[in-house]
């Protein structure tokens, strides 16, 4: 049987957990790049979090793990100040030794862990209490498992990768959402507030941006244009229904619908009419240590 967020049957707690992992993947989520950035990692981000950015994908996949280590230590603080979330790119959650209370409540104790993975693997992904995955086409999709989100680019032409795509553009973008089990962060090329507008409209429940916040001159502006925009838009649509999970770590049905959907594409997301979108089943989850393959 399918458990929605709402349902009585679903402990208080998982509920509030699952609101969090869906408020987590949505509006506008900054990816970071430290050789694009006009400053200081640390100094922009924070500058993205002031402008109303609430979760960063930490990537810099690059360095050490060392110096990864250190860097995600210094940018939770800068996110939970803000009640904001750091998501770890890779399969590695970049914990130290000894962990701080969790803002957000784990589903295996101590820390949340957040992991954002390549289309490439691991597959299946490690038991995380948020798990996103890159996507770019139908194949990619169909090969999602227990994910939570995912990202499908590019969208538009990117600056940060040349000659990357071909680009999905809003039709194509629309076409992949409609097929995603899960809800989908549109990534690539977007700088705009009419950019903004057009992925929510094609069904994604937010943007991904490395660039234009990255390499901006004032991160705070940019973040905070972006941001406003994507609010605006759901402030003039009805409220999507709220995503269930997925029972049993199934894979959804995609030939159920139920038409629910908030109209902003003609395309159903799967996410929005199946079992689909917080999929993590928390009774399975327990019975694998974290980090597990």
């Amino acid at each position: 049987m399918t458990r929605h967020v709402a349902d009585p049957g679903v402990d208080p707690p998982l509920q509030e957990t699952l609101r969090t992992k869906l408020q987590l993947v949505s509006g506008v989520v900054l990816l970071t790049d430290r050789r694009a950035a006009r400053g200081d990692l640390r100094d922009v981000v924070a500058q993205a979090v002031a402008g109303g950015v609430r979760c960063v994908v930490l990537r810099e996949k690059d360095l050490p793990r060392v110096e990864r280590l250190v860097l995600a230590a210094e940018l939770r603080p800068i996110l939970a100040e803000a009640g904001g979330t750091l998501i770890v790119a890779g399969p590695d959650p970049l914990l130290p030794e000894t962990e701080p209370a969790p803002r957000i409540p784990s589903t295996f104790g101590g820390a949340f862990v957040a992991l954002h993975l390549p289309a490439a693997g691991p597959y299946p992904p490690p038991v995380a209490d948020l798990v996103g995955r890159s996507c770019h086409d139908e194949a990619e999709l169909d090969r999602l498992t227990t994910e939570d989100y995912v990202t499908l680019s590019p969208v538009f032409p990117t600056r940060s990768k040349p000659g990357h795509g071909p680009p999905l553009g809003p039709d194509g973008l629309a076409a992949l959402v409609g097929r995603s089990p899960v809800p989908v962060l549109a990534l690539g090329g977007i700088e705009t507030p009419a950019q903004v507008r057009a992925c929510v409209e094609a069904g994604a429940t937010g943007v991904a941006v490395q660039g234009a916040i990255m390499r901006a001159r004032d991160p705070h502006q940019v973040a905070t244009t972006l941001t406003i925009a994507h609010h605006e838009l759901l402030q003039k649509q009805p409220p999507a229904p709220t995503p269930p999970t997925r029972p049993d770590g199934q894979r959804p049905r995609r030939a159920a619908a139920d038409r629910a959907h908030s109209g902003r594409s003609g395309l159903i997301p799967a996410w929005a009419r199946s079992a689909a979108a917080l999929n993590r089943n928390p009774e399975q989850a327990r019975t694998k240590p974290r980090g597990d393959t």
